[in-house]
């Protein structure tokens, strides 16, 4: 073999996998962006919601002041499918709607107690929907509020005992009623 085969058949083999690999790795693509459902103007809205849920306490601040309605805003937006987020974004619309049409104002509008006995009526019909075996707009917000709270800064260490440098694990810590988990 002559040094111009070698060369032809090394960049025959060069194009091959060249062409080849843009087949193959094509299925590692990231798929096409979509419009997020959830705005900055749904945050104050997703807050008031979170505070409803877990309102202000004497050792730590509400959902809300813990900055948990930018947190569902980001998770809904960036982390569910499709069919979960519009099933999520078609809930808090429809409590808007809702709302509009029971007392003529927003969530956000509404009194303390027109608050919690708005949260505790989707609270029992999500618990209705889930026996059937649904998953409601209520639980998810439930889910991602406490979620969203409990690994923010004030709910992991106001709310929970906080340890900023762990010592050794201990998986069996005795635990009495009333104290704080841990963080």
């Amino acid at each position: 073999m002559d040094r111009r085969e070698a060369l032809a058949l090394t960049s025959s083999f060069l194009g091959a996998t060249l062409v080849g690999s843009q087949v193959f790795l094509g299925a590692c693509s990231a798929p096409a962006k979509r419009a997020p459902l959830l705005g900055e103007a749904d945050i104050p809205l997703l807050n008031a919601l979170a505070d409803g849920i877990l309102p202000d306490s004497e050792s730590s601040p509400g959902a809300g002041k813990a900055g948990v309605g930018q947190f569902i805003k980001i998770i809904v937006s960036e982390c569910y499918t499709a069919a979960e987020e519009t099933r999520f974004v078609a809930g808090l619309r429809g409590l808007e709607d809702e709302l509009q049409a029971e007392y003529g104002k927003a969530f956000t509008a509404l009194e303390a107690a027109d608050r919690l006995a708005v949260l505790t009526r989707y609270d029992a019909d999500a618990r209705r929907q889930e026996a059937a075996g649904d998953t409601p707009f209520y639980s998810m917000l439930l889910q991602l509020t406490l979620w969203g709270f409990f690994i923010s800064e004030p709910g992991a260490t106001r709310a929970l005992r906080y340890n900023p440098t762990p010592g050794r694990y201990e998986g069996c810590v005795p635990y009495t009623d009333g104290e704080k988990a841990w963080a």
